[in-house]
């Protein structure tokens, strides 16, 4: 298992401390220690068995499911949806991937809120990146959102890039939400309640 890049000065900036308190401040040092390692966890990057079928929709993000039917009107993008949201507690790995084979048309970062990611309203409220996927003439559209933890986005494609199913394309840091956007032709796989695994769980078929 790695830890992604985006880790690292998480994870150095609670260990030198540590280091530093170890002879000193014992007790400090290992609340220190405690928070790297805290850290490692919560940037784990493990690897994931993706599906190899065409059409399959996986997850982007481990997590609960929190929305799967028709899209919330108030909060989706203009057309016809449906949707499946995803709840991402600290403890979840956060490394976002691609959902489905692709073109990347678009990446949008909307500048918001940040409340409580399980929210209905944070989907249109909260600060959020948007990232939609062209496919056999469909779009799917794949949409970061911070929460009262998560306030920082990461997002590492770009409009014109061909993506890959089970690809990683970015991470959320301490606790968010990631909403998807399917086609109203597509078949979800999943329902409310359900705990899905980025990259590797079928979420919706195409």
């Amino acid at each position: 298992m790695t830890i992604d890049r985006a880790g690292w000065p998480f994870v150095l900036g609670a260990l030198v401390p540590a280091l530093a308190l170890a002879f000193i401040l014992p007790w400090l040092a290992a609340v220190f220690a405690a928070l790297a390692l805290f850290m490692l966890y919560f940037f784990r990057d493990p690897e994931r068995v993706v599906p190899a079928q065409a059409g399959q929709v996986v997850a982007p993000a481990d997590g609960r499911v929190l929305v799967a039917g028709e899209a919330e009107a108030a909060a989706a993008p203009p057309g016809s949806w449906k949707q499946i949201s995803i709840f991402l507690s600290p403890l979840d790995v956060h490394i976002n991937r691609i959902p489905i084979d692709g073109r990347v048309s678009r990446v949008q970062y909307t500048p918001g809120r940040f409340l409580a990611a399980y929210r209905p309203e944070s989907a249109r409220e909260n600060e959020r990146n948007e990232v939609y996927i062209e496919r056999d003439g469909g779009t799917l559209v794949c949409r970061q959102v911070v929460g009262v933890l998560a306030r920082r986005l990461v997002c590492r494609v770009a409009p014109g890039a061909s993506v890959r199913t089970g690809e990683r394309f970015g991470l959320m840091k301490f606790g968010s939400r990631i909403d998807l956007y399917l086609p109203p032709r597509s078949t979800l796989r999943v329902a409310v309640g359900d705990r899905v695994r980025g990259g590797e769980t079928v979420v919706a078929t195409w």
